[in-house]
């Protein structure tokens, strides 16, 4: 079983239409709404895969609750940490050449009490689990220390984690000796502090993310 973490999980619309001009009415031919979120996407791959999997995220709001029964349309256990602040709404605009369009809100901010909530949260469901998942960004209020906490507190519980979050986090995380970091090419550069022109330049950024604590790197 794979608990999934998402601190900032989103309402994602996207909306299509013929062209994007600015200042003007535009009329969408299509639309859709999904639960958004690095760590939601993971749910719902392993569920689509068949395997059972859990997914912890703060939910506020209406935005929050349709979030949750979205997810439980299709078969993914939520497992809700109540905010107070509304689940943020992200707006993507697909137009018909392919162009597409993003607006990711920042979402709300957490409270000392939240953020403790959603870590005890994650501890309650991670009991019987092969993995936990934390992905994405943090939302306002968590410091960038909040993923090494986690981190620190799945391998007391004896569970393996994998983390994909980029920037302080990310570093900051490596120090308690996360199982899996997942950095793309920006990230992986940004994390080095230089461009990577090769392959081998990724190795070698992989192996310095090694060196300060990551146990593997998929890059």
């Amino acid at each position: 079983m794979i608990v999934t973490v998402t601190p900032n999980p989103s309402l994602d619309r996207t909306y299509e239409v013929p062209c994007l001009d600015r200042g003007e009415v535009v009329r969408a031919t299509g639309e859709r709404v999904d639960p958004g979120g690095k760590g939601v996407n993971v749910s719902r791959a392993v569920a689509a895969a068949g395997r059972r999997t859990v997914a912890v995220l703060p939910l506020g709001g209406a935005p929050g609750a349709l979030v949750a029964d979205l997810l439980d349309a299709q078969g993914i256990e939520v497992a809700p940490v109540p905010v107070g602040g509304a689940t943020r709404s992200n707006i993507a605009l697909a137009e018909s050449d392919g162009v597409l369009t993003k607006i990711n809100a920042p979402g709300p901010q957490l409270s000392a009490e939240e953020q403790e909530l959603l870590l005890e949260t994650v501890r309650r469901q991670s009991r019987g689990a092969d993995w936990i998942a934390c992905c994405g960004s943090l939302p306002r209020g968590l410091a960038p220390s909040w993923y090494a906490d986690l981190v620190a507190r799945a391998h007391a519980a004896g569970v393996r984690i994998a983390l994909d979050t980029s920037g302080p986090a990310l570093l900051q995380a490596l120090r308690e000796g996360p199982d899996v970091v997942k950095p793309n090419a920006e990230e992986l550069a940004e994390a080095v502090g230089r461009p990577l022109a090769t392959v081998g330049d990724a190795l070698k950024a992989a192996e310095e993310l090694r060196g300060l604590g990551a146990r593997a790197v998929l890059a």
